[in-house]
């Protein structure tokens, strides 16, 4: 079992404000243990950086393109991003 830890910045775009979309993925990551957080942004896109096992941060990538069923997913953007180590847990922002 390997202890690598990844860190990925999202950018998912669609109808997804106002629809569930940051508190289905708290839980989501959660569920996966993963750290880092989720906000909307100003131009209606919801951003995310997720840190952890890279199994379990690939999951929540795939999860994020569809999203809770509310929302309408069109794409989502992921960036490799460095591990910030002041993440404890998964959170809105």
């Amino acid at each position: 079992m390997s202890d690598q830890i990844i860190c990925r910045r999202l950018r998912i775009h669609g109808r997804v404000q106002g629809v569930g979309y940051r508190m289905s993925t708290v839980h989501k990551a959660n569920s996966l243990s993963l750290t880092g957080w989720v906000r909307n942004l100003p131009d209606g896109d919801v951003e995310a950086l997720a840190c952890g096992a890279p199994a379990d941060v690939d999951a929540l990538i795939i999860w994020c393109r569809q999203g809770p069923p509310a929302a309408r997913v069109l794409s989502v953007d992921v960036d490799e991003t460095s591990a910030d180590p002041g993440l404890r847990r998964f959170e809105v922002r």
